[in-house]
């Protein structure tokens, strides 16, 4: 592994970067306070082609693979870590799966405006009852003949009140658990008897919207089963494997500016008539910081390259996103301790960090599942695909 980069990469990461700046860096605080969410960057970052990694050109992807992917995204949840969620809620979610496991129609009628910014997309997963078993979920898909009849619910739904096309998992055989799970593409703004509901109350990631979603008589077309019937399952891990990935950058960026939040901070702020920075105490913080952020980066490029490769990258997913986001929490936390008393203050950046650094510890499949997956696949119980 070389994880020199090119001129490409260089130049995407560039491009990410004055992006964030321009784009979203200047909305944070304000859409921070309001809890709003800026379709018009989802929009912008689709006409820069940062949502069309690893999609094939001809359904209007970019070219380029999950390091140039990472790369990108990292830029842009180190300015604003809800942000990161547009690329796992298009590309590496909806686009990509349907990529792998959709129809010719479906690739062409769906891909290309989750790519472009178009659409707003979305997956859902997780209901009430059902979290990281995901073979426990109640929602059913009712084969009515000519059409699937939805009935139940889904909670925790990240853009789901705003979305367009969303992968909705359900189950199509009762009793058969994880072998009766079904995928289906669904276009929210054609398909009745779905309510969705905002969640407002949440601790953090003001400003990317999450939902509850209702299904009553829910009447989808048939041609909008994605993949086999009873495979969803499987669909489902595929995806999450992806759009893990979402969430270990996201996470690794976020631990990278409470760092260089951090620096700044110890070398402005004097006290007894030097910059903290001197003091043997804070130096410890930035240590530690530095270099868990340092591991959690060069996790998520080990993945990202196994993934470009089609090397199995199961565990090193899992081991980047878990660890990433130890890191987010510690450096978050520490970010308090050396800005003291302005660390506690919403003039600085700190609460959001620790705010949003929290999330990771459950998105995506909680920490326990991942030390789950991880240690499963060392001991050998499991195959690491």
């Amino acid at each position: 592994m070389d994880f020199a980069l090119t001129e490409v990469q260089k130049m995407v990461q560039d491009m990410a970067r004055n992006f964030a700046e321009k784009e979203i860096a200047p909305y944070v605080d304000q859409d921070e306070e309001n809890h709003y969410y800026r379709r018009e960057i989802l929009t912008k970052m689709g006409e820069l082609g940062l949502l069309g990694w690893s999609i094939p050109e001809e359904y209007g992807g970019n070219g380029m693979g999950w390091m140039e992917a990472v790369l990108a995204l990292y830029e842009i949840a180190k300015v604003h870590t809800s942000w990161r969620l547009s690329v796992s809620g298009n590309c590496w979610g909806p686009a990509m799966t349907i990529n792998q496991y959709g129809t010719e129609e479906q690739k062409q009628k769906y891909i290309p405006g989750l790519v472009s910014g178009e659409y707003v997309g979305s997956f859902a997963i997780t209901e009430a009852n059902s979290g990281s078993d995901v073979a426990s979920m109640k929602t059913f898909a009712e084969d009515k003949g000519d059409h699937w009849l939805i009935n139940g619910s889904k909670m925790w739904i990240s853009g789901g009140h705003v979305s367009d096309v969303g992968l909705v998992y359900a189950v199509t055989e009762k009793g058969a658990g994880a072998r009766g799970l079904s995928c289906f593409v669904i276009d929210f703004n054609n398909t009745p008897g779905i309510t969705r509901i905002p969640i407002n109350t949440k601790f953090g990631m003001y400003c990317a919207p999450t939902s509850e979603l209702v299904f009553e008589n829910a009447v989808v077309p048939k041609e909008n089963l994605l993949g086999p019937l009873n495979k969803g399952f499987q669909i489902c891990m595929w995806q999450l494997n992806n759009t893990r990935m979402g969430c270990a950058t996201g996470a690794a960026s976020l631990s990278a500016a409470a760092t260089e939040g951090s620096v700044q901070y110890a070398n402005e702020r004097t006290q007894f008539g030097k910059p903290i920075g001197k003091f043997q105490m804070i130096q410890q913080q930035i240590t530690e910081m530095k270099l868990e952020d340092e591991a959690a980066k060069y996790l998520v490029y080990h993945a990202a390259w196994l993934k470009d490769n089609n090397l199995p990258n199961q565990q090193a997913t899992s081991m980047a996103k878990l660890y990433a986001c130890k890191a987010a929490v510690n450096a978050a936390n520490l970010a308090m301790k050396v800005y003291g008393s302005y660390g506690y203050s919403t003039e600085y950046p700190c609460p959001r960090w620790l705010r949003d650094a929290k999330q990771f510890e459950t998105l995506e499949g909680t920490s326990n599942i991942h030390t789950t997956i991880v240690a499963n696949i060392e001991l050998g119980y499991t195959p690491n695909r």
